[in-house]
């Protein structure tokens, strides 16, 4: 039975201009750069940052990978994952706390609505960013970049799979329903292929 690790983080520097970016912002002024300082001080003591992870065998056939306790069918996947024997799948969130305020300025103040959606955005990609780099350091590995569910022809139905197999309610509190849409939003899901040191 594999093994489901559970892992929280601090929270890791925010790239501001991918912050922005996110938010459809191209080119910043000076009242929209206080707006995202603003919003990235109301949001900091809100956010949790929590990660749930497991590592399965792989095995690759045509555009089948096999995971051991599922499989899925997706030359995408297949691609990205070439050349591994192995699989980190794991599961990130930044909690609940961001779409709270996201509703709230959605109501009252769109254009801060916008800017914390942006900001969520940057920060539940710097939380996975900061995951893998820390299952490279650890394991003495390299990652291949990650692959979520509903990328390229890597069906979102694979979320079932992923939330099954890593238990995410229970793990760091991260739902599914029945659209396939993850609760909380600033969440992620994602493969990353491992490679050992020496391979290519």
């Amino acid at each position: 039975m594999n093994t489901i690790i559970i892992k929280t983080y601090k929270a890791p520097p925010v790239r501001e201009k991918e912050a922005l970016r996110y938010a459809g912002c191209r080119a910043a002024d000076e009242e929209t750069l206080k707006l995202l300082c603003s919003c990235i001080e109301e949001a900091e003591d809100k956010l949790n940052y929590s990660v749930c992870y497991g590592e399965f065998p792989l095995s690759i056939n045509g555009d089948l990978c096999d995971f051991g306790v599922f499989s899925v069918q997706s030359s995408a996947l297949a691609k990205n994952l070439s050349g591994c024997s192995r699989s980190v799948i794991f599961a990130a969130t930044i909690g609940v706390g961001i779409d709270r305020l996201i509703s709230k300025y959605g109501r009252i103040s769109p254009t801060r609505s916008v800017i914390m959606d942006g900001l969520g955005s940057e920060r539940i990609e710097a939380l996975c960013n900061e995951f893998c780099k820390d299952y490279a350091l650890e394991n003495a590995v390299s990652l291949k970049p990650r692959f979520s569910p509903g990328y390229g022809n890597l069906p979102l139905m694979t979320q079932k799979d992923v939330f099954s197999i890593l238990d995410c309610p229970r793990k760091i509190g991260l739902s599914l329903n029945d659209s396939l849409l993850m609760s909380p939003s600033k969440s992620v899901t994602a493969f990353a292929g491992i490679l050992r040191n020496g391979e290519p």
